[in-house]
C-alpha cells in the first residue's frame, strides 16, 4: 500500500488516505482502501474503524484538473465503481473523519462509511451534473437513503456546496465537532461502538444493510453507463473547464 496508512489503537484501527492535500481518488486508492478493510476483518481484534485523510481536504473528489488523469477516470469508471463494490460488502464498522471538502466521489467513498463526523468548516457536493455527468459510486442509491429523495435530488442537480451545520440538519453527517477536533470525535464514536459485543454489533450491521451491496451493484452498472456516454461529450469539457475557471459553465445539450 502506498497511498494509506493503517495504524490501531486499542480495537479501532485508523485507515489513514496520504494524497495530501486534496486526496484526489482513482481505482489504485479504493483498491488500497477495500484491501485494508478486508485485511481488518481477518483482525478479531478490530472492532471498528476510522478513515480519514491528511492533509486540507478528506478528499476533492476525482482529478480532472489533470488531463491524463481525467481520461483515465473516463476510461475506468465502470472498473473503478466495481472495485469500490467491496467496500460495501465488508463486515467492520467504519465512521468517516470528513475535514474540508468532500466532493464528487469524495462524497461516495464517505457515504459507504456508517457514520460521518465533520465541523463547521466541512464541505460537502454531488458536483457531478454541474461538471456535466451523471453521478457515480453509487449514489444515487446512498444519498437518498440518507438525505431523502427530494434532497438528494436537488443536491444532484444544484451541485450546490452545504457546509457542516447544513449537512448535519439534512442528516448527511452523524455529529459535528468543533473546528480541528473532527479526528478526535470520530475516534470517540469508534470507540464508543467498539465497547459493543463485536460479534452482535457484526450481525446487526448485517441485517440493517441487508442486501445494499447488491443494490449498490446494480446502482453502478448504470452509473457508469451514463458517465461513459456523458465523459465524450462538449458539456463534460465545458464543465471541468468551468470549474477550473471557477466560473459558471455554458452547456448546449451536446
Amino acid at each position: 500500500m502506498t497511498d494509506i496508512a493503517i495504524e490501531k489503537a486499542g480495537h479501532v484501527a485508523i485507515v489513514e488516505i496520504r494524497r495530501p492535500e486534496n486526496n484526489y481518488f482513482d481505482e489504485r486508492l479504493i483498491r488500497e482502501i477495500a484491501g485494508a478493510y478486508e485485511e481488518l476483518d481477518r483482525d478479531a481484534a478490530v472492532r471498528c474503524a476510522v478513515l480519514c485523510s491528511q492533509g486540507k481536504n478528506f478528499c476533492a473528489g476525482a482529478n480532472f484538473v489533470e488531463p491524463s488523469a481525467r481520461g483515465d477516470l473516463a476510461t475506468g469508471a465502470a472498473a473503478l465503481y466495481r472495485t469500490a463494490l467491496r467496500l460495501f460488502r465488508t463486515a467492520t464498522p467504519t465512521v468517516a473523519a470528513l475535514q474540508g471538502a468532500t466532493i464528487g466521489g469524495g462524497l461516495g467513498l464517505a457515504l459507504t462509511a456508517d457514520f460521518r463526523v465533520a465541523d463547521a468548516n466541512s464541505r460537502f457536493s454531488a458536483n457531478f451534473n454541474r461538471l456535466g455527468i451523471h453521478p457515480g459510486f453509487g449514489l444515487t442509491e446512498t444519498l437518498p437513503a440518507l438525505v431523502g429523495m427530494q434532497q438528494a435530488t436537488r443536491l444532484f442537480f444544484t451541485g450546490r456546496r452545504i457546509a457542516g451545520e447544513e449537512a448535519l440538519r439534512m442528516g448527511l453527517v452523524d455529529a459535528l465537532a468543533e473546528v480541528g477536533d473532527i479526528r478526535a470525535a470520530a475516534m470517540q464514536l469508534a470507540e464508543d461502538i467498539a465497547l459493543s459485543a463485536p460479534v452482535a454489533v457484526t450481525s446487526t450491521r448485517q441485517t440493517l444493510r441487508c442486501d445494499l451491496a447488491d443494490r449498490i451493484a446494480a446502482a453502478v452498472e448504470r452509473e457508469a453507463a451514463q458517465q461513459a456516454v456523458h465523459f465524450a461529450m462538449r458539456d463534460f469539457r465545458e464543465g471541468v473547464q468551468a470549474a477550473t475557471e471557477r466560473r459558471h459553465p455554458v452547456f448546449t445539450g451536446e
